[in-house]
């Protein structure tokens, strides 16, 4: 069947690839794993055309998968329209990161490793967009989570990439705390944990209300913001986005599979998922609201100064995630899903073209030791052209009809949420033009800044790396102009049918094809204002970004260490669980339980066994003594008549 055609071959690459890796070797890991994934993506192609074009969903119950009293988890594989979107976009996308692996890994010792994982992390992904109910989607949830610390500590040799790896592993525990506190009260609320239970339930059960520490809180507002917590830690949103730059300690395409296509893109799949639950929760919706558009513009400004080409990228992931959060936020889930689906193709596109800079400049990553290589790798050049156009929202590529989308409608909502995500949307678009050019100029333009070894070498990458990228740029050209239409034209609604669940009253997506012209242009106004003040600090006037970093260090300082996150969670979290985990230590452990314990009763043992070994000192007298000793006191016990 196309259903399990689409979703099981990936597992089935990563148990070859994995058991019999050594066996198979490098090129037969390589040769299985692609191949496989060439099938899950003809047949999530041919699923997309089916179920979402031409409007066929179904579910494909596989077995059972919990059944407990009146909980019951089925392990069923569900496509309509949102999961038949993802589905698609997530095996093509995949294939090609899978391809290109093969020429930047080329030189790796532990290939067919790599390729499971990949593998891996795409068959979890799959089990998460085609869950039927909250428990398998759970189930790829943590899988991704599993995966993905994995793929990011794949150099275990390197203690950046452990620490990176354990980073995004703790973090991502955090907001699933709250995910499944939010799967449990839905089960609480509704007594189902499948999605037709679910929403079924819903409006019998929307009024209902829960004490917590003193507080009343309608059920669905608490279950919908416990929700979102997990939303947050999957898609790096603020709070709970520190592990997303240190993921780039992983192999460049992992970067690409975990920032473009699958894992971060989770929990924006999650709220358009959930839509029905949202839509009767407006403060969870405004909370959602308001953290997606101070994601996007704190992501934004990050972004401007940071000097690694993968960080650089990371943080637009980051910002433009902000963006589909603010989308979902003002009830636009399909404009959400638009600019989740055509960002996967030209982020995959910049990540692997970054990393096809690397593989060129022997694994520099910083870009001020760049510059000066546009013609020395004329076709990564142009794919980061495509890439940092559809990212700016320039007119034709992808990125202009879904970035503006978003924001048209964050203003169509009319709301003071909405108006303030529309505001902080028109800045990151700003920032987003800004830094991608200053990326580009600094990395490809200008003098040579690497040394002559490495500049002597600098070349074009392999076929097997480029074709991806021309792929890819396809996608970041024309699916925003192919899929507008269906995705959030006029007739959205048939497009989207059951997935997607909005309120009568939410009426952003239809209001945002009449919001006023300046609306719709300011965004490609600011992407030009920022391509052009990026031209004049890093072309024409060179030395005015040192200029203002040296009349401004404290801004400067301050976007540079990420608005001190880490450093404020050293010191919130991390210092206080080490001295405490230390007090317990030394205190508790070693000075209580250990002392008294079985420090204590080892050590009097040894007291004890010391004095009876002083007793039998060997000679006779000592014996004749103890022996005069013990009769005298016996002779005394008798006289005194205590015997």
């Amino acid at each position: 069947m196309l259903e399990v055609g689409a979703v099981f071959p990936p597992l089935l690459g990563a148990l070859i690839a994995g058991l019999f890796g050594r066996s198979l070797g490098d090129r037969g890991a390589q040769g299985v794993t692609i191949g496989l994934m060439l099938v899950a993506a003809l047949c999530g192609t041919i699923l997309f055309v089916d179920v979402a074009l031409h409007g066929n969903p179904r579910t494909v119950d596989l077995a059972t998968w919990i059944a407990s009293g009146s909980l019951e988890a089925r392990w069923s594989l569900r496509f309509d329209t949102l999961s038949a979107v993802m589905v698609g976009m997530v095996t093509v996308v995949s294939t090609l990161i899978h391809i290109y692996s093969v020429g930047y890994m080329s030189h790796d010792p532990s290939i067919p490793r790599f390729m499971a994982y990949l593998s891996l992390f795409t068959f979890a992904m799959l089990m998460l967009v085609t869950a039927d109910d909250l428990v398998q989607l759970f189930f790829g949830w943590e899988g991704v989570g599993l995966a993905s610390y994995l793929l990011i500590g794949f150099w275990f040799d390197r203690d950046s990439a452990n620490a990176a790896a354990m980073k995004a592993f703790i973090v991502n525990r955090v907001g699933d705390v709250g995910f499944a506190l939010g799967i449990a009260g839905v089960f609480a609320l509704t007594d189902s944990v499948a999605f037709n239970g679910i929403f079924a339930a819903l409006p019998e059960v929307a009024a209902r209300t829960i004490t917590a520490a003193g507080i009343e809180f309608r059920a669905v507002e608490l279950c919908a913001v416990l929700l979102f917590i997990g939303a947050m830690g999957k898609s790096a949103q603020l709070f709970l986005h520190t592990w997303l730059p240190d993921a780039m300690e992983g192999p460049t395409p992992v970067s690409a599979l975990i920032h473009a296509a699958t894992m971060v893109t989770a929990g924006v799949f999650l709220t358009a998922r959930m839509s029905p639950l949202f839509e009767l929760a407006p403060t969870a919706l405004a909370i959602v609201t308001v953290i997606g558009a101070a994601t996007a513009l704190f992501a934004a400004t990050v972004g401007c100064v940071q000097n690694d080409i993968k960080r650089v990228i990371a943080y637009s992931t980051c910002s433009q995630l902000g963006y589909m959060f603010f989308a979902a936020g003002v009830s636009a889930y399909p404009a959400a899903i638009f600019h989740l689906f055509t960002h996967a193709f030209f982020k995959a596109l910049l990540f692997l073209s970054a990393g096809s800079v690397i593989h060129a400049m022997d694994g520099e990553q910083d870009i001020r030791r760049m510059g000066g290589i546009w013609r020395k790798v004329p076709i990564t050049y142009a794919m980061m052209w495509v890439g940092s156009l559809a990212l700016a929202g320039i007119p034709i590529f992808a990125g202009y009809y879904s970035k503006d989308m978003v924001l048209e409608v964050a203003w169509a909502s009319g709301t003071t949420v909405g108006r303030f995500a529309f505001a902080c949307g028109l800045i990151a678009a700003f920032l987003t033009a800004f830094y991608s050019w200053r990326l580009l100029i600094l990395t490809f333009h200008g003098e040579a800044r690497a040394d002559a070894h490495t500049m002597s070498h600098v070349h074009e990458s392999p076929p097997v790396m480029t074709v991806p990228l021309a792929l890819l740029a396809i996608g970041a050209v024309f699916a925003g102009l192919v899929f507008y239409e269906p995705f959030v034209g006029h007739h959205y609604s048939g497009f989207w049918r059951e997935a997607i669940v909005i309120a009568p009253e939410h009426r952003a997506m239809e209001l945002a094809h009449d919001v006023p012209a300046e609306v719709k242009y300011a965004p490609l106004v600011l992407a030009g204002a920022g391509i052009a003040t990026a031209v004049l600090f890093y072309g024409l006037a060179p030395r005015l970004p040192a200029a203002l970093a040296e009349a401004f260090p404290g801004a400067y300082r301050f976007l540079l260490n990420k608005w001190y996150f880490d450093e404020l969670y050293d010191r919130l979290f991390v210092r206080p669980a080490c001295a405490l985990g230390t007090a317990l230590w030394k205190g508790g452990d070693l000075g209580t339980i250990d002392r008294y314990g079985p420090d204590g009763v080892a050590a009097a043992a040894r007291g004890i066994g010391r004095g009876i070994v002083r007793i039998q000192s060997g000679y006779v007298y000592h014996y004749a003594f103890a022996m005069l000793v013990g009769l005298v006191v016996l002779v005394t016990l008798a006289a005194t008549g205590r015997l």
